[in-house]
C-alpha cells in the first residue's frame, strides 16, 4: 500500500523521480512515454465508444444501453489511470536497473472490452431478427 502511495504521489510530482537510482538512456524514456501515450489514447477510445453506445443507441433498452456505456467508460477510466502509474512504475525501475513491472491489467481490459463486444453483437443480431 505505500508503494502505491508513493507511485501516486509522483503522479503529481515527476521530479521526485530523479532520486530514484541514476538516469536510464533516454531512449529508454522516451519509448516508455509513448507507451504511456498509446493507453491514453485507448482510454480515449474507450471513453468515446461509452458515449457513442450511449448517445447513438437510443432504441436500445435503458439497462442495456447504460450498462454497455458504462463497462466502456469505466474501463476508460481505469485504463487512464492505469497509464500514469504504469508509466511511473517502469520509470523508477528502469532508473533502478530492475525487471520492468509486470501487470495483468492489458489482460483485464481485453476480457471486458471482448464481452462488451460480445454482448454488442448479441444486441445487434436481436435487433436485426426482432
Amino acid at each position: 500500500m505505500i508503494e502505491l502511495v508513493r507511485n501516486v504521489r509522483m503522479w503529481f510530482a515527476p521530479q521526485e523521480i530523479r532520486h530514484e537510482g541514476s538516469t536510464p538512456d533516454y531512449r529508454f524514456s522516451l519509448a516508455n512515454e509513448r507507451t504511456f501515450l498509446a493507453w491514453l489514447r485507448t482510454a480515449l477510445a474507450l471513453i468515446g465508444g461509452g458515449f457513442a453506445v450511449d448517445q447513438f443507441l437510443p432504441d436500445l433498452r435503458w439497462a442495456w444501453r447504460a450498462g454497455l456505456a458504462l463497462a466502456l467508460l469505466g474501463s476508460g477510466v481505469l485504463c487512464a489511470l492505469r497509464a500514469v502509474n504504469h508509466w511511473v512504475r517502469c520509470e523508477r525501475a528502469m532508473r533502478r536497473g530492475e525487471d520492468l513491472p509486470v501487470s495483468r491489467f492489458p489482460a483485464l481490459l481485453s476480457i471486458v472490452v471482448a464481452v462488451v463486444a460480445v454482448a454488442m453483437v448479441v444486441v445487434v443480431l436481436a435487433g436485426w431478427a426482432g
